[in-house]
């Protein structure tokens, strides 16, 4: 009797985790250690796609770049056995020679219809030196995506203001700008105020507040300071229970604005959960890890030593990485998971020169046949090397992980 229940409870355990299937279009050619796309339960999860063809060519428009972009996402959902239509989530990443304007005309031609949510953000440099790269979230089945259309919403944007879908809802960037006239203020605080306001009311139109949010992601330009960010922000969050976070300061942003909030929220509260390994004191703005049903969202981890006189020695972007890894290994751990349950990554690296020098770190920590999805970019010029007056170094690059148990 002992034995039938052991095998049934093994059974059950089992069935609970998350089918995990990689997807490899036919031609992809990966340039590091992650997959095209990785299908975990009911969710896609495909890595940042850039603008070159299938003859590693760019083509001579940035409209046509950012066509082949989109063809090149719609590939990897192709191959799942979805459709454009699937998609849920979305964020695109341009370099300067690529206008929003541009990106927009040619969105509308891949999502007529019931387009995702999305976040855009202007970065400093891509790999290969893809002028945009775009990476995709999508449902297996479609009767679970539910548009989050609210009225006061602008009617003329090719995105849906979130997209529910598993339980999770998926909120597309809200700007710093005042509604109706655009306008930017030069209050750097009041630009993160109205963003937040914004994401509040979209929270309030699916029956949420600030505390079902799971994950967020700050993008700022250097006109608002991560200071007053974390100022304004930390009025809307929960001492101790806040989301995961990446703040990521970034070039640019569309329509002139310095601040743009996305995130992840969850339906159930019962259903989410904050992870916080023990030597990670309760913070003000970020936990270290959300789980939102069975996705474990975990805040963006640079290689900072932890604890009392920690900081940041490392002065290569090798030992950077693996102090990095450690930290983010605390988070899963504590959620009773570990590397191989990683579905998707985002790396914001100093210099993309040292591209390969990262990569040969980061893929010694998964499967080398299943490793997660990934989106890599430079938001920003790189800094000047050097150490501080404390004898700590410039951080040179910063992860952040989706894992399903």
């Amino acid at each position: 009797m002992r034995i039938a229940c052991l095998f049934f409870l093994v059974s059950l355990i089992a069935a609970s985790a998350a089918e995990r299937k990689v997807v490899f279009p036919a031609g992809a050619k990966p340039v590091g250690p992650y997959s095209p796309g990785i299908f975990a339960g009911d969710f896609l999860y495909v890595s940042g796609q850039g603008g070159r063809d299938p003859n590693n060519q760019y083509a001579p428009t940035a409209e046509e770049r950012v066509r082949q972009c989109l063809n090149n996402v719609k590939s990897i959902v192709d191959a799942s056995g979805l459709t454009m239509e699937h998609v849920v989530y979305t964020q695109v990443y341009l370099h300067e020679s690529t206008s929003y304007e541009v990106m927009n005309k040619v969105w509308r031609e891949f999502f007529p219809k019931n387009p995702p949510a999305r976040a855009t953000l202007g970065v400093f440099r891509m790999p290969t030196e893809t002028p945009v790269e775009i990476n995709a979230i999508a449902v297996r089945d479609l009767k679970q995506k539910k548009i989050i259309q609210p009225g006061w919403y602008p009617k003329d944007v090719p995105i849906s203001a979130a997209v529910e879908a598993g339980g999770r809802i998926y909120i597309s960037g809200f700007l710093g700008r005042e509604a109706g006239s655009g306008n930017v203020p030069s209050d750097p605080a009041e630009q993160v105020r109205l963003a937040l306001e914004s994401m509040k009311r979209i929270l309030e139109s699916a029956g949420l507040t600030y505390k079902h949010l799971a994950f967020v992601q700050p993008y700022h330009t250097a006109k608002v300071p991560r200071r007053v960010l974390d100022e304004v922000y930390a009025k809307y969050v929960e001492f101790g229970n806040t989301p995961a976070r990446a703040t990521i300061g970034v070039t640019f942003l569309p329509l002139n604005a310095n601040v743009e909030f996305t995130g992840v929220a969850v339906r159930d509260l019962k259903q989410r959960k904050a992870i916080r390994p023990k030597n990670m004191p309760p913070s003000a703005t970020a936990s270290p890890c959300v789980m939102a049903v069975e996705v474990l969202y975990c805040s963006s981890k640079a290689g900072f030593i932890p604890g009392p006189n920690g900081g940041l020695y490392a002065d290569k972007v090798e030992d950077q990485v693996r102090m990095t890894m450690r930290n983010l290994l605390d988070g899963l751990e504590e959620a009773g998971m570990d590397f191989s349950h990683t579905v998707a990554s985002n790396v914001y690296v100093d210099n993309l020169d040292e591209f390969t020098r990262m990569n040969g770190v980061y893929g010694k920590y998964f499967p080398a046949n299943s490793p997660p999805s990934r989106t890599t970019v430079a938001p920003l010029a790189p800094v000047e090397r050097k150490r501080l007056d404390n004898g700590q170094f410039v951080k040179l690059e910063e992860i952040s992980i989706i894992a399903v148990r």
